[in-house]
Formats: structure tokens, C-alpha cells, sequence
């Protein structure tokens, strides 16, 4: 997918020109301030939220997104799964995974995984499409696409979005199949 958080419309439309379909999105109210009437115009697009969501913006990230790639709290699951069956909209959704263990980041601990995906879907109902890993960025990242891919086995599911720009040939060897990638196709950030 096609990282497009930060740039303007104007840098997003000469790439779905060129046959682009599926982009990512950090924060909703970024996406919500651009994305719709792009997705009016070219409908067939796909918008993925690859950032943090809070559980106060879950109505507006069903509505808007195709995929949310950051599901990693109770409290998120309850509010997804009230919004997926207020709206009747079921968006794909990852759990993400906290490979490194890293206090800063979000993400489910890896020892923790099973039991919240168990919840996820017999608690809330969610159907859980896939896991999600950001490594740290001082570690080489071949570890944890093969930790994260093990889990994602382990539980019986088939996506695996990991990889970025710098690492996508790794991710894609252990299985990603959504890989993130934003300066490739955007260049850097301002």
C-alpha cells in the first residue's frame, strides 16, 4: 500500500492516476479531511489505517477506512465491534503485535497474543483478518516477521501487514501481504 499520510491531495491524485489502488493513512481525522472526495472520484480505491486509533474515533474509521491495521485493546474492540454492527460495514481488521516489547509503541505483546485474539473474536465478535509488526527500528527486522508470521499460523490467519519502504523485500519473504510503503512512492517528508 501506498503511505500517504502527510501529503496532499494534490501528491496523492498523479498516483492514482498511475494505477494505485490501496493507501494507508496514520490518523483519522487527517484521512477524513482528504479521502472522501478522492474515494468519490475513484471509487475503487482502498484506505487502510495503519496509525493508532482511539475507541472515540471508531464510527468514523469504519465508515471510512477498508482496513484497520492498529486493533490492540478491549476497549477498541468493543468500540469496533458496536460501530461494524451499528453501520453494517465490516472493514479488515489486524491485530497488531508488539514484537519488540517496546513501552512507546502500541500493539499486543507477542505472549499475549492468543488469549487477545481469542477474545477478540469470541468476546466482541470481531473476524480477525490478520497481524500486524512494526520492529524496532535499532533491530534487524527478519526476527519479527518470523515471530509474527508464527503467531499469525498459529491462529489460523492469512494477512500479515508488515514491511516498509527499507524492509519490504524481508516482510515479503515472511509472508507480508500488505506492505507499507511511503517514500518509495512519495519520496521523503517535509
Amino acid at each position: 500500500m501506498a503511505v500517504s499520510k502527510t501529503f496532499e491531495v494534490a501528491d496523492i491524485e498523479p498516483v492514482i492516476a498511475a494505477g494505485q489502488r490501496v493507501f494507508g493513512e496514520n490518523r483519522v481525522q487527517e484521512a477524513k479531511a482528504k479521502w472522501p472526495d478522492l474515494k468519490l472520484r475513484q471509487p475503487d480505491v482502498a484506505l487502510h489505517l495503519i496509525g493508532p486509533l482511539q475507541s472515540n474515533k471508531a464510527r468514523e474509521a469504519v465508515a471510512l477506512f477498508e482496513a484497520i491495521h492498529s486493533v490492540d485493546r478491549v476497549s477498541l474492540c468493543e468500540a469496533l465491534a458496536k460501530e461494524i454492527a451499528r453501520q453494517g460495514r465490516r472493514p479488515l481488521l489486524f491485530v497488531e503485535i508488539n514484537t519488540g516489547g517496546e513501552p512507546q509503541k502500541a500493539g499486543i505483546l507477542p505472549q499475549e497474543a492468543d488469549g487477545f485474539l481469542k477474545l477478540c473474536r469470541e468476546a466482541h465478535g470481531l473476524a480477525i483478518a490478520g497481524l500486524m509488526c512494526i520492529p524496532p527500528a535499532h533491530e534487524p527486522p527478519a526476527p519479527h516477521f518470523a515471530l509474527t508470521a508464527k503467531l499469525a499460523g498459529r491462529n489460523g490467519l492469512t494477512l500479515l501487514s508488515m514491511g516498509m519502504s527499507a524492509d519490504f523485500p524481508t516482510a515479503i519473504g515472511f509472508g507480508a501481504t500488505h506492505v507499507r510503503v511511503g517514500t518509495a512512492v512519495f519520496g521523503t517528508r517535509g
